[in-house]
């Protein structure tokens, strides 16, 4: 029962972790502007990874492969967020704009 149980957890985490890839990619192209696009990026590399290897460290259970699962996961988590604010840095000292709607047409609500 128990491994029913964590075997639904982890499709469950799988496919959520897929569909929030699918949503930070829909993002990536949607949005207007670097600093949009990468808190779209940022989010989908923590959260995606997140659920992603964390199904996975459910299917394989505990063994040497979860660990090393696990290490992964903890090396994503302090790199993602790292590099997305690294980003945005040097996108700020290099004087690029974030873009606001001032100048854009009137909303038509």
């Amino acid at each position: 029962m128990v491994e029913v149980v964590l075997d639904w957890i982890s499709w469950l985490m799988l496919l959520t972790g897929g569909l929030v890839a699918v949503i930070g990619g829909l993002g990536l192209l949607r949005f207007p502007d670097l600093y949009t696009r990468l808190h779209a990026g940022g989010m989908t590399d923590t959260l995606c990874t997140l659920l992603i290897i964390g199904g996975l460290i459910l299917q394989a259970g505990l063994s040497i492969l979860s660990i090393k699962l696990a290490l992964i996961l903890l090396f994503m988590l302090f790199t993602a967020p790292t590099a997305s604010h690294a980003l945005a840095r040097a996108a700020m000292v290099d004087n690029v704009k974030p873009w606001t709607d001032e100048g854009a047409p009137p909303s038509k609500s």
